[in-house]
């Protein structure tokens, strides 16, 4: 599968520095020091509605991420998956009479188009759940001759007693985890399991359901976490540097992730860091394809939105942080876009140099975005009540601001 174009990064003077970011497994604030080559998994998408809000302020943060890395001089190695095969999928192509194949590839086209428009950088390898199966096939038959697989009823399921770490992404009691695993696409309550917790890894070939050749699995379709486990093994490694997504990615599919990696490997940590964006909510509640309250990237482009304005109201919040998309929200963004790009055009602007060290202090910590956006607005406003002395301040600060925070002036 392939990713979307890659929007040109522009030079700056100096770096970055060494980048903190808030470690779920550690529940506190880490340095996240790679080596030349920084090593990035984020989860994708499932394929079957457009990329939303929720989408959005998930793939800004990483992107974040990625820019800070660049701007201190190393190389990213970046991989997403797409779940384009799963339930929830083959129940939209069921309920809308559309082949579950053209839904997918329909619906990855747009969210290429959207990344593309907001001006994500994309990954290096994009893989979709469909084309990794010949190399999900032996991790799972790898789990079960490790003694840490069994059968039910023909499904695969993997045991998380194989796992002394599990539970150390989430830090989780055992009665949340049960909570969430049956909202989030577990199945607990299904007799013969050894435990409530066990994870699908395969699922036998059903009456009406796409499948795959398993070899000694037989034929079937791989459960959602072993699917981002194979491609991140695959393509990045134990113990690389960065596991990504959303905060309701954190059980139970980071976690049974995790455990995956680690009983298959006998390594430890997975991940060095797990690193989680907050919800966005609308109209009250959390904005999901499964409650329908959605804010489309899509539907705004259509609606002549420029995709800086939508960027900036997702970097108004913090990542870590739930918030609530409104109109006002995306008013206020327009209106900064506009500021900016005034400030920018003025030939007698100054004080670049000052506002990049403070951008880059700002996203080094956390990814402040926020604060980031703060010190541009106080620059914009000095622009307007009185002159500088420096000429090439607004190509330095355009450039800037493209480079770390993706937006173009």
């Amino acid at each position: 599968m392939y990713a979307w174009p890659a929007s040109k990064v522009p030079d700056l003077p100096g770096q970055s520095p060494d980048l903190r970011l808030h470690d779920t497994s550690r529940g506190a604030l880490v340095t996240v020091s790679p080596g030349p080559v920084a090593r990035l998994y984020v989860c994708g998408i499932t394929p079957y509605d457009a990329t939303h809000m929720g989408h959005a302020a998930t793939y800004t943060a990483f992107d974040l991420v990625q820019r800070i890395w660049l701007d201190s001089g190393r190389r990213v190695h970046y991989v997403q998956n797409v779940t384009d095969v799963d339930d929830p999928l083959l129940e939209r192509a069921e309920a809308t009479g559309e082949p579950w194949t053209e839904l997918a590839e329909r619906e990855t086209a747009l969210f290429r188009e959207d990344m593309t428009a907001l001006r994500m950088l994309p990954p290096e390898h994009y893989v979709g759940a469909v084309e990794a199966i010949p190399g999900i096939v032996p991790v799972i038959e790898r789990l079960r001759d490790a003694g840490a697989a069994y059968d039910v009823d023909g499904d695969t399921y993997f045991s998380v007693a194989a796992d002394p770490h599990f539970g150390s992404v989430s830090r989780l009691e055992p009665a949340v985890m049960r909570e969430l695993a049956a909202e989030r696409g577990g199945d607990p309550d299904r007799p013969g399991k050894k435990n409530p917790l066990d994870p699908l890894l395969w699922r036998a070939a059903r009456p009406g359901e796409p499948s795959w050749d398993g070899a000694s699995l037989g034929p079937g379709r791989p459960g959602w976490h072993v699917e981002c486990v194979a491609i991140a093994l695959d393509h990045l490694g134990m113990g690389f540097d960065v596991q990504g997504g959303g905060s309701d990615l954190v059980f139970p599919h980071h976690e049974m992730g995790a455990s995956h990696a680690q009983v298959l490997t006998g390594e430890f940590p997975y991940a060095r860091a797990y690193v989680h964006a907050g919800m966005v909510g609308y109209q009250g509640e959390k904005m999901s394809k499964s409650k329908g309250n959605l804010v489309l990237v899509s539907r705004l482009r259509r609606d002549g939105v420029d995709p800086a304005a939508i960027r900036l109201a997702l970097l108004a919040h913090h990542y870590r942080a739930d918030w609530e998309w409104t109109d006002a929200v995306l008013a206020d963004a327009v209106a900064r876009l506009g500021r900016w790009r005034h400030a920018v055009s003025r030939p007698e602007a100054a004080g670049a140099e000052a506002l990049l060290a403070e951008v880059r202090a700002a996203l080094a910590e956390d990814l402040d975005a926020p604060a980031a956006l703060r010190a541009v607005d106080r620059w914009a406003a000095a622009q307007e009540s009185a002159g500088g002395t420096d000429p090439g301040a607004p190509g330095v600060v355009s450039r800037a601001l493209d480079a770390l925070l993706g937006v173009a002036l």
